[in-house]
């Protein structure tokens, strides 16, 4: 172990010593025939060839070098964003408590594979409950956010009875993040999170409690709605929450019936002529069918409409209930072990 160690920081030095000294090796090259060479002393037609031979190729050693520089350093950049998606954005098993799960996000940063969007599903003795949430801004800067929001909940969700209780832990995690990033650089963070919670029991019933952020729309038969027309409470941050929360009832999600969360990206994406996405027109249809091919459906239609990736972060969710129909007496259940062996869902 303590000669893995020592080797590693043995290769970096190595590393930056060729960075560093290939290229002064090249320009010490060109400045000593520049200056000792009696061929670039000569005035004539073949010297002057032979000179700007020397320092051309100097030149082009010199742009082979940096391009491959910045090669290795943008590599090494996406396998840590990688890393950083497989914790804030883990891969959500095929199926959980007998839900069908399928989720994907869309970052507005070129080359980058996480955004300001966040989303989490979780088993618990209390149901099934699920976050979809849309940090201020995206890429890089919003990480730190929705890291701290993401954390929060997945730990809120199995210690909290109520929707409110967890919407309470999200807020105080958020203004903690929010207070330490403020003294840590100095200035005044600004920055808030619209937040959906929803809660699926064992029955099918839905409950939400929402701040901010789009409505889900639910699949149902050939039909394509908002969940709810309520009017969302204001996003975490600015504002206090109220002092009474309760859980919106949002009627049953039926077996066979899907829910597809999504942020505001995906209905603000427009086209060439200013045209919105319309994204219950990209779902109909789509009853029935696998929560990853809607997904692949409503994206592909996204991609089509923009005509390049959107200038916001998109982010989908899809919940489909294919728990078999309970009779209509006994108890609510409590959720069933997590899958042994989950398979990832596709990150776009």
């Amino acid at each position: 172990m303590m000669r893995f160690k020592a080797a590693v920081p043995r290769r970096g030095l190595l590393r930056r010593v060729l960075s560093v000294g290939l290229p002064t090796m090249w320009g010490a090259v060109a400045i000593t025939y520049k200056l000792t060479c009696p061929l670039a002393q000569e005035n004539g037609l073949g010297a002057r060839v032979a000179t700007s031979a020397v320092f051309f190729a100097v030149g082009t050693g010199l742009i082979i070098h940096v391009r491959r520089a910045l090669l290795r350093e943008l590599r090494q950049a996406r396998q840590i964003a990688g890393a950083a998606q497989s914790v804030l954005l883990r891969p959500l098993p095929p199926r959980i408590d007998g839900l069908t799960v399928a989720a994907a996000q869309l970052s507005a940063d070129r080359g980058a594979t996480i955004g300001g969007d966040l989303y989490e599903v979780v088993a618990t003795e209390h149901g099934v409950r699920a976050v979809m949430g849309d940090v201020r801004g995206h890429g890089l800067a919003a990480i730190g956010t929705a890291a701290a929001v993401l954390g929060s909940f997945r730990e809120a969700v199995h210690d909290e009875p109520d929707l409110g209780g967890v919407l309470r832990r999200l807020d105080r995690a958020l203004a903690r993040h929010l207070r330490d990033r403020a003294e840590r650089d100095g200035t005044a963070a600004e920055d808030f999170v619209t937040v959906l919670l929803l809660e699926i029991g064992r029955d099918g019933e839905l409950r939400a409690l929402n701040c901010g952020h789009p409505w889900p729309y639910l699949l149902s038969g050939s039909v394509v709605e908002p969940l709810s027309c309520a009017d969302p409470m204001p996003p975490l941050g600015p504002f206090p929450l109220p002092a009474d929360i309760s859980g919106l009832q949002c009627g049953h999600l039926l077996p066979g019936e899907t829910l597809v969360l999504h942020t505001d990206g995906a209905e603000d994406a427009r086209d060439a002529l200013g045209r919105f996405f319309s994204l219950p027109g990209a779902l109909q249809g789509s009853a029935g069918a696998a929560p990853q091919a809607v997904l692949g459906r409503v994206f592909t239609a996204l991609l089509n409409h923009t005509g390049s990736t959107p200038k916001d972060d998109v982010a989908l969710l899809a919940l489909r209930n294919d728990r078999q129909p309970q009779p209509p007496k006994g108890a609510r259940g409590t959720a069933r072990p997590a899958t042994k062996h989950p398979q990832p869902t596709t990150h776009l």
